[in-house]
Parts: structure tokens; C-alpha cells; sequence
């Protein structure tokens, strides 16, 4: 019996006036899986993140999502269909309260994203999920704060559940855990896998100790390529990892 794969790329490649950004990449995310991309700085994997999410279009290859191609579609589309991308830079709005901020993405998911007019008494049905994510990213509590006093890690939080708040079945995570200190990382960590039940997780992740965590299946990258796939275990004790994240190889540290 063959997996089951959410996402699939096939051949894909971008370049850039000659410069192959994203070379020939075949990526098999398996549904309800952790899937982590990985690769030293310059790799590639924002770009792949930017392909899959159609914040550019691909030079070449193909991109599935359920067997489905939408290498063509928009990237509103796409979000339509349930690929929702959680950015590097927290994305919220900062003067909107905890819970202001997961109505907001509420009412996208109903196609009302800019009804700010709305009557208090139409957006405060909306209230009730609201909180039900926040609870579910250890928020609620802050739901009548304003997000600029949050601390940076609990705006991760609040980012994540604005993304749950779209109903993703495929959520790509660039960069979840970066410019946070431990205790926010491992509170972050925790979070992610929480929320990665009954969905599928691709994410962009620096700290391997993170990666190490909670990744089901990792795909190394190196210059615009897949290096290497498997378990943390398996790709750790690769020496071409060692060497394309040291920059050094096994003969030169013996």
C-alpha cells in the first residue's frame, strides 16, 4: 500500500536570472505527519516555502495537494483549499486584542475578512471559537489584552492560532521557534505538537533540537537540493549534513 501524501512536489525548480534558486526538489509530505526541510542558510527552503504557498511561481515542476495539481493557483486559493502559512515574522495585528486578532481570522474563514462595520452583536458569535482556540494555545486568559504588550513568544502562540482559525489541514511553520529564548521555544515546541493532531505540518526550522523534537520525516537541503530524507537519527549521522551545516568535512576534523 503506497502513503498517503497531503503535499507532493514533483521536479520543481525556480531560477533567478540564471541562478537556480530551488533544484529539482521531490518533496513527499505524508499525511498527519511533522515533516521538517531543513538546509544551512541560502539553501533554498524559503523559496520552496514561497513556491508551495505561490508567493512565486515556480520555473518548472508541479505542485500537488491530494493528488490535486494547484502549481497554477493563487495563493487565496490555495488557502481555500486548507494550505495555510504561518510567517516568520509574526503576523498579527499588533493595536487588536488576543481575541480581536483570532475573530479577525474568523471572519476570514467566512469570506467577511474586511467587515470591520459589522455589528458587535454579529462579530461576538463569532466570540465563542474564538476563545475555543485561544484555550487551545494557553491564551485565553490574555484574550482582552492588547497584542503589542504580549511577549514575543506568546505572540507565536496567538500567530498559531490565527492560523488554526483558517481550519488548515496542511499548516507550513517558517521559522516557528526563531529569536525566541529556550523557555519559549519549548513552550512553542510543545504547541506544535499539540496542534499538529489531526492536521499535517511542514516547517522551516533552524534549531535542530527543535527539528529532533518533533519531526516525523526531514529533508535536507543544500544549494536549491534535496541532500538527504529520513528520521532525525538517519539524517544527524549523515556526514554530508555535518558537512553542509559545519562546512567542514569528516576528513578535516579526524
Amino acid at each position: 500500500m503506497c502513503a498517503d501524501y497531503v503535499l507532493q512536489t514533483k521536479n520543481l525548480v525556480k531560477e533567478f536570472k540564471g541562478f537556480t534558486a530551488v533544484d529539482d526538489v521531490n518533496l513527499n509530505v505524508e499525511r498527519g505527519s511533522i515533516h521538517a526541510l531543513i538546509g544551512p542558510n541560502g539553501a533554498g527552503k524559503t523559496t520552496v516555502f514561497n513556491l508551495l504557498t505561490k508567493f512565486l511561481i515556480p520555473t518548472s515542476g508541479q505542485i500537488l495537494f491530494n493528488g490535486n495539481d494547484i502549481t497554477s493557483m493563487k495563493s487565496a486559493e490555495i488557502a481555500r483549499k486548507g494550505v495555510v502559512r504561518s510567517f516568520q515574522i509574526s503576523a498579527v495585528f499588533p493595536h487588536l486584542t488576543v481575541l480581536e486578532n483570532v475573530r479577525v481570522a474568523l471572519q476570514r474563514k467566512e469570506g467577511n475578512s474586511f467587515h470591520f462595520w459589522k455589528s458587535d452583536k454579529v462579530l461576538n458569535r463569532l466570540n465563542d471559537r474564538a476563545i475555543e482556540l485561544l484555550d487551545s494555545v494557553g491564551l485565553a486568559s490574555h484574550a482582552d489584552s492588547l497584542t503589542v504588550d504580549q511577549p514575543y513568544g506568546r505572540k507565536r502562540a496567538l500567530e498559531i492560532a490565527t492560523t488554526l482559525a483558517l481550519d488548515p489541514e496542511l499548516m507550513l511553520l517558517d521559522e516557528p521557534t526563531q529569536g525566541m529564548g529556550h523557555e519559549d521555544v519549548e513552550s512553542v515546541s510543545d504547541l506544535i505538537k499539540k496542534v499538529s493532531k489531526d492536521r499535517t505540518i511542514l516547517m522551516v526550522e533552524h534549531n535542530l533540537h527543535v527539528v529532533s523534537k518533533l519531526a516525523d520525516k526531514i529533508s535536507v537541503l543544500q544549494r536549491g537540493s534535496i541532500l538527504t530524507e529520513g528520521d532525525y537519527e538517519t539524517v544527524s549521522s549523515d556526514s554530508r549534513v555535518k558537512e553542509a551545516y559545519l562546512g567542514v568535512s569528516e576528513e578535516e576534523t579526524a
